[in-house]
């Protein structure tokens, strides 16, 4: 299985630490599911994930689904990752599903689109565009979608659980690495159930603590602290 950088100082060691392969690093082309409270980093990850595949010139498939482009750009700023040069390159695809709620008239762009947070087809018409768009760019990209939380609240929860499905398996499909985010306890326990399900890997956040579940088997638990530079997963720290 191959392997991506995550971004996040220690979160690689950790993998690699209790794995068979030699390489450090996330799984390509799997889908991991982070989950956990409110305010507990797991945007961060997203941004730090995403932000860091764009810096070693790996293009992104993002769908931002709790907050708009330019508050997305604005919390990305906070840690100093601008997203402009990515775009200005085509190397970042965004797809805001939260704006046009609004109703104001927002322009859209080759690398920015609007979808419906209350029309996952629609969302999945839009994801098609996306994925064509940076698959020119590489055979092998990674994709963020923050968070299933949004869409839960505006659609019957088998509704979006099938949409993720199907998402997860076309961007797959492209060659994907794929990460998702949603909060602990919006949803019925048997839908949570089946998130977890659906992901080959699972990384739950309590503020304190990640815990790994992992398609090679699981990881435990490591300490993580949350800085002006991101996420930082404490070494050697599996409990």
């Amino acid at each position: 299985m191959s392997r991506l950088e995550s971004g996040i100082p220690g979160f690689d060691e950790i993998f690699a630490s209790v794995s068979d392969f030699d390489l450090t690093g996330f799984p390509g082309n799997t889908a991991t599911l982070i989950i956990g409270p409110p305010k507990v980093g797991k945007s961060i990850f997203c941004y730090q994930f995403a932000y860091h595949g764009l810096s070693i010139d790996e293009p992104c498939l993002y769908i931002t689904a709790d907050e708009g482009m330019k508050q997305l750009q604005q919390n990305m700023m906070d840690f100093n990752w601008f997203l402009q040069s990515a775009m200005d390159k085509e190397m970042l695809y965004i797809i805001d599903s939260i704006s046009s709620l609004s109703g104001a008239s927002i322009e859209t762009t080759n690398t920015y689109n609007l979808s419906k947070i209350n029309d996952p087809t629609d969302l999945m018409v839009k994801v098609g565009l996306g994925t064509r768009f940076v698959f020119k760019k590489s055979e092998e990209f990674r994709s963020v979608f923050d968070s299933l939380t949004t869409p839960f609240a505006f659609n019957p929860e088998p509704m979006v659980v099938r949409f993720l499905k199907t998402y997860i398996r076309r961007l797959k499909e492209a060659g994907a690495t794929i990460i998702f985010t949603c909060t602990e306890g919006v949803v019925s326990e048997n839908t949570e159930k089946a998130l977890k399900s659906i992901a080959d890997n699972v990384v739950m956040m309590d503020g304190d603590y990640m815990t790994f579940k992992s398609i090679e088997g699981p990881l435990g638990t490591a300490k993580y602290h949350i800085t002006d530079k991101g996420i930082i997963v404490d070494k050697g720290e599996i409990l």
